[in-house]
């Protein structure tokens, strides 16, 4: 215990009208690798919000290196040397990589000038140690979420923090930039740092992990070394109960087409001329789960989004709903036409932060709700408690600010959104980032019933057991083009890497 060098006692910190942490106890030793887990709202970010200087009204003690510290924000907590990488990216998308990194920290000349010549000069030295093939100078915004997220590693990397936070590290990342990001763990541990690893996918839990301590319903279950858990003692720590099986048995018998898509192409955003998604042809049948697999950047996004009419003006190809040609001019048109869209960026695009659980949860179908210019809020409510108790929202109320919710329980709010909708075609971008393995299950079953009463699904996944598990049929892209569908009986993981990364 004398290699302790962080403690956190009884740390209990209230929201308006919930207690996220309720008397958490939690250490870590220097140069391990503490995994922190739980369930979507056990009190994970909460706690580390907290040592990281986000949150600095709560009560307990926080002790470093024996001597208690409180910290009045952020900066102070990086003065001492801790440092936090959010799972949602902290970036300014406006300025450029060094401006990012050296955010609040810029170099100066003459004493108030700054200095840009030495900022890309030290960025580069920073890339370079981690090998990023990325120009100091290029604006944030233009670069993929991927690379994102490593200049959002590096940044705090270059503020030399003697424990780094990592929360949800790969939830962004290509299966070779997590591999190459775990190197780089491993390097920072050789060299003294500290890590805090929360994550839930459970591979990279028993991968990385010294010590992995589980929080449940904002309190301390416990903390074990891992040699000295399973992958199903962890489960049933974390969410109270046995999950026998993750994913359920689907036997839903796939009918009529619902929808075609022909050559089907989409321009890059970026770059004239060029492509981002290139005659695709595919058709979903109603009752169907069509997967799509694929890289960061293969265009399974765009592909889908532009279905949705998110960007008509950059697209080329037909579309066939029921059998009758349609040109989807806007989200709203396909929303009328009866499809639904969950996004992969759940507070970008997904949700309106600063509303309550029932605003965001109807406005997909504010036509339902509303009486001419008026909200009727007893249907309002009826509607939104049904799927707050359908998918089990952990909110202390419907007006509840639903950025305060966890993010699995965000997830489930724009589930309702779009189940609440009554959607023919419901399209999945990421149904999953970032969820706890128990609502991972729970969303899975959702996916289950939905498809067997005849909705009919495509469903957009990084997580190859997801989508090979829970598909039907699964397209493979690759830069931008679909390299092949197969029936998922036929698919294994292998298979669709060898696909994905431009196999024949």
């Amino acid at each position: 215990m004398s290699d302790i060098i962080m403690e956190m006692k009884n740390i209990i910190k209230d929201f308006p009208g919930v207690r996220a942490l309720d008397g958490v106890n939690f250490n870590v030793m220097k140069a391990e690798i503490h995994a922190l887990v739980g369930e979507n709202g056990a009190g994970k970010s909460t706690l580390m919000k907290i040592l990281s200087g986000v949150h600095t009204e709560y009560e307990g003690d926080i002790y470093l290196h024996g001597k208690k510290v409180k910290f009045r924000g952020t900066r102070d907590a990086e003065e001492v040397g801790i440092a936090i990488i959010y799972q949602e990216l902290n970036l300014i998308s406006g300025l450029s990589v060094a401006e990012n990194i050296f955010l609040g920290s810029e170099p100066v000349k003459y004493g108030a000038l700054m200095d840009y010549k030495k900022m890309y000069k030290e960025t580069r030295k920073l890339l370079s140690r981690f090998q990023l093939d990325v120009d100091p100078e290029e604006i944030i915004k233009n670069l993929p979420i991927g690379k994102q997220q490593m200049i959002e590693i590096v940044k705090a990397i270059s503020k030399n923090a003697e424990i780094l936070i990592f929360d949800e590290p790969t939830s962004a990342l290509t299966q070779k930039e997590a591999e190459y990001l775990f190197e780089i763990i491993d390097s920072l541990i050789k060299d003294g740092v500290t890590v805090v690893y929360i994550s839930h996918r459970m591979e990279e839990l028993f991968k990385l992990s010294d010590r992995i301590t589980v929080l449940r319903d904002g309190a301390t279950v416990g903390t074990w070394k891992r040699k000295d858990l399973t992958h199903d003692s962890l489960v049933k720590q974390m969410v109270g109960r046995d999950i026998k099986e993750i994913y359920p048995k689907i036997e839903n018998k796939p009918g009529d087409v619902v929808l075609k898509v022909e050559n089907y192409s989409v321009n890059h955003p970026l770059r004239a001329g060029e492509k981002i998604v290139r005659d695709v042809n595919f058709e979903l049948r109603k009752g169907e789960i069509l997967g799509i697999a694929g890289l960061m950047g293969s265009g399974r996004t765009e592909l889908i989004e532009s279905i949705f009419g998110a960007f008509p003006a950059d697209s080329s190809g037909d579309i066939f709903l029921y059998g009758k040609k349609e040109n989807i001019t806007s989200p709203r048109y396909a929303i009328d036409k009866g499809m639904g869209l969950v996004t992969e960026d759940r507070k970008r695009l997904g949700l309106i932060l600063m509303l309550s659980v029932a605003k965001n949860m109807t406005l997909s179908i504010l036509d339902k709700v509303r009486n001419l210019f008026f909200i009727r809020e007893k249907k309002e409510q009826e509607i939104v408690r049904r799927y707050i108790d359908y998918l089990r929202i952990k909110t202390p109320n419907q007006d509840f600010i639903v950025n305060h919710l966890s993010g699995g329980n965000q997830q489930k709010v724009i589930l309702g959104k779009w189940l609440s909708a009554e959607p023919e075609i419901l399209i999945l971008d990421e149904p999953t980032r970032g969820i706890d393995i128990g609502a991972k299950s729970e969303i899975y079953n959702i996916i289950k019933k939905l498809c067997e009463e005849g909705v009919s699904i495509i469903m957009v996944s990084s997580e190859l057991p997801e989508v090979l598990k829970l598909s039907n049929r699964i397209i493979i892209m690759h830069e931008g083009k679909m390299q092949t569908i197969i029936p998922a009986g036929d698919a294994t993981q292998e298979k669709i890497m060898h696909f994905a990364t431009g196999g024949e």
